[in-house]
């Protein structure tokens, strides 16, 4: 890879921007690694790997024309779980805004969910919002759009005891099929997007490694692990206090809409990602 293009990564501390980071400064490619908060330990990690961290706010024009200075590529991501709905939708506009006054000649859009409209969750909804805002300004953009992360059964920021292996089951079902990929697969397919720009520009791919139900996730946990997972009873409203009512609808609504998978899709752009029981071999559980 050229060292000397420059990647600006988007919440480049999360899981889905540090995956991106890592992968690209893997591949050789020049990283501005724009954060909050440039002294946190990912950031730190991120320097110490070799990435230029700096801090930008993604809802600031005037914040991010300094940071996107001189970009070949933005990998552009945001967390409505941090910003909130309608911070979503303002950091995604104004990133866009921000990549087309600088002439950035490729972005790869960290999207989700099944791509439809009017599905009635804000956090998927948005996306496209935010989608058709960057096809509105011409930028030569590749969407990834991943369904379940892998994440949710064991990393502690999503509450797995209550969320994955309690409530899930209750309002998707725990036979329904869920689509699964991993956040640091994200990382391997941007960094494969930016390395390819003519094949992906004007994709939007939607990613799935593995296609299992809860309950087939819990038996794939029992035979790694050697337990059951842990679940902790709570009601649904009160979980709704924590997180909002969006997670709430996301999960009714994927109990009684299917969503179409092409598992080989994702294989032949990134033949190295995990399915669910090679992803649980590889965590560490508490």
């Amino acid at each position: 890879m050229d060292g000397t293009r420059l990647v600006v990564v988007t919440g480049a501390t999360g899981r889905q921007g540090g995956s991106v980071a890592r992968h690209l400064l893997a591949d050789g490619w020049r990283v501005r690694a724009l954060t909050r908060d440039p002294s946190s330990p990912a950031a730190l990690r991120l320097a110490s790997a070799g990435a230029e961290v700096m801090r930008a706010d993604m809802a600031s024009l005037d914040s991010l024309r300094p940071a996107f200075s001189g970009a070949h590529g933005v990998f552009s991501v945001q967390n409505p779980m941090i910003s909130g709905l309608d911070g979503e939708v303002q950091q995604g506009l104004t990133v866009g805004d921000a990549a087309a006054e600088a002439g950035v000649r490729h972005v790869v859009y960290g999207s989700a969910g099944p791509g439809v409209p009017e599905t009635g969750v804000g956090q998927w909804d948005n996306k496209l919002v935010i989608q058709a805002h960057l096809e509105s300004l011409g930028l030569p953009l590749t969407v990834l759009r991943p369904m379940a992360f892998m994440e949710l059964m064991t990393d502690k920021d999503f509450y797995p005891p209550v969320s994955m292996w309690h409530l899930m089951p209750k309002l998707i079902g725990d036979d329904r099929p869920l689509l699964w990929f991993s956040a640091d697969d994200v990382g391997a397919v941007a960094a494969r997007a930016f390395a390819e720009t003519d094949r992906f520009v004007s994709e939007d791919l939607a990613l799935c490694a593995d296609v299992q139900s809860i309950d087939e996730c819990r038996r794939l946990w029992r035979e790694v692990a050697g337990r059951s997972p842990r679940g902790i009873p709570m009601p649904i409203w009160l979980f709704e206090k924590f997180v909002g009512p969006d997670l709430i609808k996301m999960w009714r609504w994927l109990r009684t809409h299917p969503v179409p998978v092409d598992l080989a899709a994702t294989k032949a752009v990134a033949p190295s990602v995990l399915a669910v029981r090679e992803w649980l071999v590889r965590r560490t559980y508490s």
